[in-house]
């Protein structure tokens, strides 16, 4: 978790009329961990969700909330102005395609807001901007820049002199000698040409996401800033300009607007956002009857903006709280407006003696049981991708149960099978030494009104001899073991499996599984070196 240091003198002056006390007592209701303190200074660890929190000027807007200094949503007031503008080069949308930016006027910094700037601008990089991946921010001097700027593509023997040094030196220099060269150049990939901001006079300003220009520090002497912010996402470039925006304007800087046209760019709006929560979650989630002021008020203390309508409490979010998804991510603002330490603790009306849940006891002798054969536990997420689960095990999807608004790429789906994600477990594991024998017992999905869930037994054996016996006498062995019970198998075709060497699992008559050695194709697809055997069975439906 990322720590800032402050200083309690100047979180008083930022916050109002506090005491030292009360600003100590309200930091751990803010989210925010005390790590140490020293007198005037006091270290904090934050959420990496909430880069507002990485200056004193973003917990000191918290801070007021908290304490009723001040309440409500922060707006940004930007005013319009048609001075500066960055045109954006079509060679530019294949490599880094979105720009965006802001001018900060007639404020001042020191050496401890310029640290804490640079902090933020980190924090930001590693987190929405997935270190520099998806969106990158540079800070820089405004009055060191000629407007208009043109966000372009340039070859790697482009020179200029980048931050921190006093020598000219050329794109390939600064991505193989700079340690920031070489810790972010690969995002650049192979290409000849790279992202560049050049100014009126053919000045180099930035080039991301990698280093900006030397000319354009930024200094105790500088009063005028430009922010500018590049990326593979507009929402997500937009994301991280508001943060800054919304520290800089509370650092007493006077936002204007930056002009941005060309290839899918536009100037950045940073609206707020509503979300609608009902009274009833919000009460039934906290354990407490409040009326919708009091939920409204509580809102207010979080820095957001709220009014009822009828049962509904319809939330104002501002652009720089990109954390807030949802209704119940207001229920959590609605429990720190009110107050964490105002939540009165109340014991369970039950009156039984808790006992571990026989379906565990009986899972827990299983996996003993196939410990004690040789196998590995694995543990993989429910949530995997339509290419783990179906397309590399040539399965055809019946219905898939889809994340929505998945942000990643690889989990995606819930799963209704164990056994592709052991065998993508043995395509990570190529280069080990062989026999690898794993198992799993877990949770699997199916579609349902609601969505059903059961428990499922899955194993795989990988070594040169595998084979269909093998992994049967195996699984025999651990039901019996396990739980006392006798399978058969009747031949079966299945996609995953070898023809001829696959069967169905049946119990009492009913088929509750899969066992056989996994085909070529399967194999190739994973990239796996060595014949593989494997099973999965229901475990819910028949024996636990």
């Amino acid at each position: 978790m990322p720590v800032v240091e402050l200083s309690y003198t100047r979180l008083q002056k930022l916050v109002g009329k506090v005491t030292k006390k009360q600003i100590s007592d309200s930091l751990p209701f803010l989210g925010l961990d005390i790590e140490s303190e020293n007198k005037d200074s006091v270290r904090i660890e934050y959420s990496p969700n909430r880069p507002d929190y990485s200056t004193d000027f973003g917990i000191a807007l918290g801070l007021q909330g908290l304490l009723g200094v001040k309440t409500g949503i922060i707006k940004l007031n930007i005013k319009k102005s048609n001075q500066y503008l960055i045109s954006v080069k079509p060679a530019v949308t294949k490599i880094r395609p979105f720009v965006t930016g802001i001018v900060a006027k007639n404020g001042t910094v020191d050496d401890k807001t310029i640290k804490q700037l640079m902090a933020m601008q980190e924090d930001l990089h590693f987190g929405i901007g997935r270190k520099r991946k998806k969106s990158s921010i540079g800070i820089h001097d405004l009055d060191k820049i000629q407007f208009p700027l043109v966000y372009t593509t340039t070859n790697r023997n482009h020179k200029f002199i980048p931050l921190n040094s006093e020598k000219e030196i050329t794109v390939s220099e600064i991505l193989s000698t700079t340690d920031v060269g070489k810790d972010y150049g690969s995002l650049l990939g192979q290409s000849s040409q790279v992202p560049i901001i050049l100014d009126k006079n053919q000045n180099t300003v930035s080039f991301p996401p990698i280093i900006n220009a030397a000319i354009t520090t930024v200094t105790t002497k500088t009063r005028n800033l430009f922010v500018e912010v590049t990326g593979l996402n507009k929402d997500d470039a937009e994301d991280m300009l508001s943060v800054v925006a919304t520290i800089l304007q509370t650092a007493g800087f006077t936002l204007e607007s930056v002009n941005i046209s060309g290839m899918k760019n536009s100037s950045p709006k940073l609206e707020s956002k509503k979300i609608s929560v009902n009274s009833s979650l919000i009460n039934q989630s906290l354990g407490l009857n409040l009326n919708s002021s009091k939920i409204i008020s509580s809102l207010k203390k979080s820095r957001l903006d709220a009014i009822s309508k009828g049962t509904n409490i319809i939330c104002t979010i501002p652009s720089y709280r990109f954390d807030i998804f949802g209704p119940m991510d207001l229920v959590e603002e609605v429990a720190l407006g009110y107050g964490i330490h105002n939540l009165e603790p109340t014991l369970s009306p039950s009156q039984t003696i808790g006992n571990t849940n026989p379906v565990s006891v009986k899972l827990k002798s299983l996996d003993q049981t196939m410990i004690g054969l040789g196998y590995l536990e694995a543990l993989n997420s429910s949530l995997t991708s339509k290419r783990v689960l179906y397309e590399m095990t040539n399965r055809i999807p019946s219905t898939i149960i889809s994340v929505l608004d998945s942000k990643s790429q690889e989990h995606t789906i819930l799963r209704d099978s164990i056994l592709p994600g052991l065998l993508e477990n043995l395509s990570r594991n190529i280069h080990e030494s062989y026999p690898q024998k794993m198992f799993e017992t877990g949770t699997v999905f199916q579609y349902d009104d609601p969505i059903s869930e059961k428990i499922n037994f899955s194993g795989i054996s990988a070594h040169k001899d595998a084979n269909f016996t093998e992994i049967k006498s195996m699984l025999q062995s651990a039901l019996k073991i396990g739980f006392g019970i006798k399978i058969e198998t009747k031949t079966v075709i299945h996609p995953t499996f070898e023809d001829g060497h696959c069967a169905t699992v049946i119990l009492n008559g009913k088929t509750i599984g899969l066992i056989g050695k996994i085909n070529s194709k399967t194999i190739e697809n994973y990239k796996i070196r060595i014949p593989v055997v494997g099973f999965e069975v229901s475990l819910s439906d028949s024996i636990l």
